[in-house]
């Protein structure tokens, strides 16, 4: 019954339960590239999630696009990322923020291998 009532409260006052939440984490690709992966792991620990780009549409990141991130605390974490050429990439000490953007540019890259 709580939860009708909240839902209701939010419809009347013009806001959608989603809209509440936020708009979750994501990822802004600043790279020069097409990002084809995107996996996240606690720092130094080489254990890494899902591939995040399966979460777009497309299944890639393109230049300027962002990426809603899913299951994935708020913390700091290092991540992989891959090209369509199959080079990777690892980029560390990312912070993410609970419903804010983090981004990606060429300068953040590290340790590139094909």
């Amino acid at each position: 019954m709580r939860t009708m009532l909240m839902i209701v409260a939010l419809l009347v006052t013009g806001i959608s339960p989603v809209a509440a939440q936020g708009k979750g984490i994501r990822l802004w690709n600043l790279t020069a590239e097409t990002i084809s992966s995107f996996q996240l792991s606690a720092p130094g620990q080489n254990l890494w999630g899902a591939n995040q780009t399966l979460n777009d549409k497309d299944k890639e990141v393109d230049h300027d696009e962002r990426l809603r991130i899913t299951d994935v605390a708020p913390g700091r974490y290092d991540a992989r990322v891959g090209y369509r050429d199959g080079r990777s990439c690892m980029v560390h000490g990312i912070e993410i923020r609970a419903n804010a953007v983090f981004s990606i540019a060429d300068k953040d890259l590290k340790e590139c291998s094909k």
